[in-house]
């Protein structure tokens, strides 16, 4: 298992990733394989890292066989919270 720092990162990575795949869209999902890949992200952490995502309320996972996400969507609570956090950078 990744250490907090790493775990971390990947959620942000994760998250950006659907932002951008979903262009602010909540209705597009993107594949938890392809997501995994483009990322590089091991298999055990996308799927930790969607759990938490999914108990904060900022992401649906539709799980594949062996709990691994197959299909990972942004709520409008994710898209809020990445926004709110932009706004905060600028």
């Amino acid at each position: 298992m990744a250490i907090l720092r790493e775990r971390k990162m990947y959620r942000e990575k994760i998250m950006r990733a659907l932002y951008q795949a979903a262009e602010g869209n909540r209705l597009l999902g993107v594949d938890g394989a392809k997501l995994r890949n483009d990322l590089g992200i091991p298999e055990q952490e996308l799927a930790a890292a969607c759990t938490y995502l999914a108990g904060e309320g900022w992401v649906v996972v539709d799980w594949g066989r062996g709990n691994t996400p197959a299909m990972i969507t942004l709520t409008h609570q994710g898209i809020r919270q990445l926004e709110t956090e932009e706004e905060e950078r600028d």
